[in-house]
């Protein structure tokens, strides 16, 4: 049998993959409401109401200051004095840019690959600093399509947007979930823990990736 043709595209996730941990990011909220740092992420993936609140901003169904209102009513309920307005900026500028991340995808792009991006939004705001049309071939942002990750029909518009088939398209995420997730449409996945390591990964899966210049 042979073997199957290198792949050509990639997608990237955002949060913790383009910037800093989220999970490190979450945990710094906890910390600075006063409360156990790894209560809002907590919530957030286990507790029923919240878990809802997020799916519906990140799918644009609410907007930021209702899901920032429902959410603090949450954390009030395990014991947080927490209003809701702003909560999402204070999450937003603990997440820094990853450089080498940043550059591995200039170095994809330049190479000849395809490269997009594909987020599950948590307000625009999270992009500020970002000219992802300038950083990539194609942006697909869940609030702006109505469906999120883990769906299948968030990685199929993305795909449809950068031009290439599940087939030849890997996705970067740093989050087991959705790289399973993709993998059941075709697409391969990087679990993403660092530059380096996805890089490595990366060449293996395109046959080679663009070697670093600095």
């Amino acid at each position: 049998m042979s073997e199957a043709p290198p792949r050509r595209a990639v997608l990237f996730d955002f949060g913790g993959v383009l910037t800093t941990s989220v999970v490190s990011a979450f945990a710094g909220l906890g910390a600075e409401l006063g409360g156990d740092p790894g209560l809002p992420l907590r919530l957030l993936s286990r507790d029923g109401e919240s878990s809802a609140l997020l799916v519906a901003h990140e799918e644009g169904r609410i907007g930021e200051r209702e899901f920032e209102d429902g959410f603090a009513a949450r954390l009030r309920a395990h014991g947080l004095t927490v209003e809701g307005p702003g909560l999402v900026s204070r999450l937003q500028a603990r997440l820094r840019p990853d450089p080498e991340t940043i550059a591995l995808v200039a170095r994809l792009r330049a190479g000849g690959h395809r490269v997009g991006l594909l987020s599950n939004s948590l307000g625009d705001d999270c992009y500020a600093g970002f000219d992802l049309p300038a950083m990539f071939d194609a942006v697909t942002v869940s609030g702006r399509i109505g469906v999120r990750k883990p769906s299948r029909r968030a990685y199929a518009i993305a795909c449809e947007r950068l031009g290439a088939p599940p087939e030849a398209t890997v996705m970067v995420d740093d989050l087991r979930q959705n790289i399973d997730a993709a993998a059941r449409l075709g697409i391969a996945g990087v679990v993403h823990r660092d530059a380096a390591a996805t890089a490595a990964e990366l060449a293996r899966l395109l046959g080679g990736t663009p070697e670093r210049t600095t």
